[in-house]
């Protein structure tokens, strides 16, 4: 026995310096290839207590994960209980090192209280595995990632738990767990496997050896587990909570900003996976492939090649697999990010509307929208290659600072009639209305403007237009990747809004609002500016805006991504609503506010053909027209043109109207 002992010390010690540095190596390498990526960022860590609540919460309490009910707390039974074992299980490993070494001694009755938890939940983990495995053999919902790496993931938990339970169960028993300490007293569910197998009538060399089976398992298999985590899906693991903690904490995040007027630099954009920076990197390590972005994604939903999740595994598979060049920092052989071989194409990447749904549902707190947006500018700027429509686009932009191509000239014709000044008269107005391009030369935006104006008038607010000295505001050029000519409209902005100063700005399209509000100050413009729907709702609360003559029918609501997702404003909208229909309550629709699905007109796609799949707009009308509702409303003239055209195209007759329009019908 004590040549066992010895051996086993020897062995144990051997394997766990083979077990730690196999996985420490590993993690070593992944960290320098986050040193390797060329891509820079100007990320910095900041308020750090709001960051480590968000660890409490996102990661330990898992608020995010428990979005989705059923599949949330089976994961946080998993979590626990995996948690809870581990210390118990070091113990052990210790002691296999140590024959003498026990924590006992030091810690009685909070060790106790340990194991008791610790028993207690670790058979939960069982449960949370049995719904894990019963969602992939029968539920098999289609964003769900399964497979050999998924299925050896559950058999590595469950193996850890089950002999987790068999060891304590044979601690139990003092000629293995000694007489210095009760485990019996603590342990619940090992009590019951303890008594279930009979282990009280072994012999003695028999249970010993019964214990070193269990127990040679369980190390063996934490060990293995260890070692596999950096390769496989649940790399997560090690990346969830840095990657939660270094997660931007504003809703509102602009766009990264390329240096184009650098003459030095070779590429715009992102061309190479080796071109990411270090916290895309992160981002791809942090993913769980869980799927609720493919689930929420309006792409996926209507049957386009994009996947938030795969464009991160394959971005990752991709990364790994040209590691060693990487790491070499030979850059110049690294293969394009879009490549015939690729499963990240151009079809991929312009399917995106830019809604972000993906990234608000990632309980990881993953930037999607990073990596699809750089890949879009390097195709744009580097290699030429987007959707043939956009050409025109291109060009009615950068000839007329606008994407239908009308003469900028005639920006302001939409306020004939209405006695709207300029600024160039009215220098000091209250209130800067930029009205953007769709409320200038779209038809139905224009009546969208219209409505603004005469409330504006009803309220007796002081404000003015740029007219033609307006440009468009970049949103749709730096959506569609051409950052060039995006900056060139912005910079046009910019200098006519630090020439006038405004007091504040008033949008009613939430591109203009989050393009100006958000991204402007990268480019020397900070102002205050509001969309119509959290003005108007002042107006109302200051009785400037009386109701007249209330609506009195039934009203639905559509969030419009840049306004609910992209900037949180989803209340006023609805205050607003709810007042002018008498106070009666809105119908909403399944996928509301945070939750919104898209239009279809988010990241330039307003400007593209959809070709594949079923038309993202149809399926917002279908939720449109389900709720029964005899009007839908919209704060965005995207959205208002996009809604209109999918509920014709199925015949609804469902009314569609800004809510401005309403405001101005239900008003004095």
């Amino acid at each position: 026995m004590e040549i066992y002992s010895w051996t086993k010390s020897i062995v144990m010690a051997a394997a766990l310096m083979g077990g730690f540095g196999l996985f420490f190596m590993r993690v070593k390498d992944l960290f320098l290839i986050m040193q390797s990526v060329q891509g820079e960022t100007k990320f910095r860590i900041d308020r750090i207590p709001e960051r480590i609540q968000l660890l409490f919460t996102d990661i330990l309490g898992q608020s995010n994960v428990r979005r989705k009910t059923m599949p949330g707390w089976a994961h946080t039974l998993i979590f626990f209980g995996f948690l809870a074992v581990q210390p118990h299980s070091l113990e052990l490993m210790i002691r296999g090192v140590f024959p003498g070494f026990h924590v006992a001694p030091w810690i009685p009755g909070l060790y106790g209280a340990y194991l008791f938890v610790a028993d207690i939940l670790a058979v939960l983990v069982l449960i949370g595995l049995g719904y894990a495995l019963y969602r992939r053999l029968f539920l098999k919902p289609g964003y769900l990632t399964d497979g050999l790496d998924a299925r050896l993931i559950i058999l590595f938990t469950a193996v850890i738990i089950i002999t987790f339970h068999l060891v304590n169960a044979f601690l139990i028993l003092p000629s293995i767990g000694g007489t210095g300490f009760d485990y019996a007293r603590y342990f619940t569910i090992s009590k019951v496997v303890y008594h279930v197998l009979g282990l009280n009538d072994l012999a003695g060399g028999t249970a010993r050896s019964g214990f070193e089976i269990v127990y040679w398992i369980h190390v063996l298999t934490i060990l293995g587990f260890l070692i596999y985590i950096p390769g496989s899906k649940h790399l997560h693991l090690l990346a969830a909570a840095p990657n939660v903690f270094l997660k931007p904490l504003e809703r509102s995040r602009p766009m990264l900003v390329t240096d184009i007027a650098n003459e030095e630099a070779e590429t715009f954009g992102l061309g190479k996976v080796s071109e990411l920076n270090w916290k895309n990197v992160l981002d791809l390590y942090a993913c769980t492939e869980c799927g609720r972005c493919e689930e929420q994604c309006p792409a996926d939903a209507t049957g386009k090649p994009l996947s938030p999740k795969r464009v991160a595994h394959d971005c990752k598979i991709d990364l790994f697999s040209q590691a060693k060049a990487i790491l070499a920092k030979e850059y110049e052989s690294v293969l394009p990010l879009v490549r015939e071989e690729s499963p990240v194409t151009g079809d991929v990447l312009w399917s995106c509307t830019t809604c972000r749904a993906c990234e608000d549902i990632c309980p990881v707190n993953i930037q999607h929208l990073d990596i699809i947006l750089e890949a879009r500018k390097y195709q744009v700027l580097m290699e030429s290659h987007f959707p043939p429509e956009m050409q025109e686009t291109f060009t009615n932009l950068e000839n007329q600072s606008n994407p239908w191509g009308f003469g900028s000239d005639t920006r302001g014709d939409w306020a004939k009639g209405l006695d709207v000044a300029l600024m160039t008269d009215n220098p000091e107005a209250d209130i800067l209305y930029f009205v953007g391009c769709a409320g200038s030369f779209d038809d139905r935006g224009r009546k969208i403007a219209r409505a603004m104006a005469r409330v504006l008038q009803k309220a007796g607010v002081n404000f003015a237009i740029l007219g033609e000295e307006e440009r468009c505001n970049g949103d749709v050029a730096r959506r569609a990747g051409n950052e060039y000519l995006a900056q060139m409209m912005i910079a046009e902005n910019v200098e006519i809004f630090n020439q006038y100063k405004p007091k504040k700005i008033l949008t009613s399209c939430p591109h203009c609002f989050n393009t100006i509000k958000n991204e402007y100050p990268q480019f020397g413009a900070s102002y205050e500016v509001m969309h119509h729907t959290e003005f108007l709702l002042d107006l109302f609360r200051q009785g400037k805006l009386r109701t007249s003559s209330p609506l009195d029918d039934s009203l639905t609501f559509h969030d419009s991504c840049y306004l609910g997702r992209w900037n949180g404003v989803v209340d006023a909208p609805r205050q607003i609503l709810q007042m002018v229909n008498g106070g009666r309550p809105l119908i909403e629709m399944a996928r509301n506010r945070s939750e919104g699905f898209c239009c279809g007109a988010g990241g330039a796609r307003m400007f593209m053909e959809e070709t594949i799949g079923k038309r993202i707009n149809h399926e917002r009308a279908g939720e449109v027209i389900s709720t029964g509702a005899a009007a839908v409303a919209a704060a965005c003239p995207f959205c208002i043109t996009m809604l209109r055209d999918g509920i014709a195209d199925k015949n609804g007759k469902v009314e569609v109207k800004d809510i401005v329009e309403i405001i101005d019908e239900t008003t004095v």
